[in-house]
């Protein structure tokens, strides 16, 4: 069998924690700004942890040997 790639896209878009969760950054923060409140656009800071199941789907699909 070939080895497997993992896929560029999700190389860029996320990383996995010491605890091996799938982290990303936080979405709805590229524009529209001003119609968003502070109280949004502070609490949209940092990074996330992704669900529980796209996590499952984006390691064994996308990332077979990790990121």
């Amino acid at each position: 069998m070939p080895k497997l790639k993992t896929k560029s896209g999700v190389k860029k878009r996320f990383s996995l924690t010491a605890s091996g969760k799938v982290k990303r950054g936080q979405a709805g923060k590229r524009h529209g700004m001003i119609k968003r409140t502070n109280k949004q656009i502070r609490n949209l800071r940092g990074t996330t942890v992704v669900n529980a199941r796209d996590a499952e789907r984006i390691v064994k699909i996308f990332a077979p040997y990790g990121l």
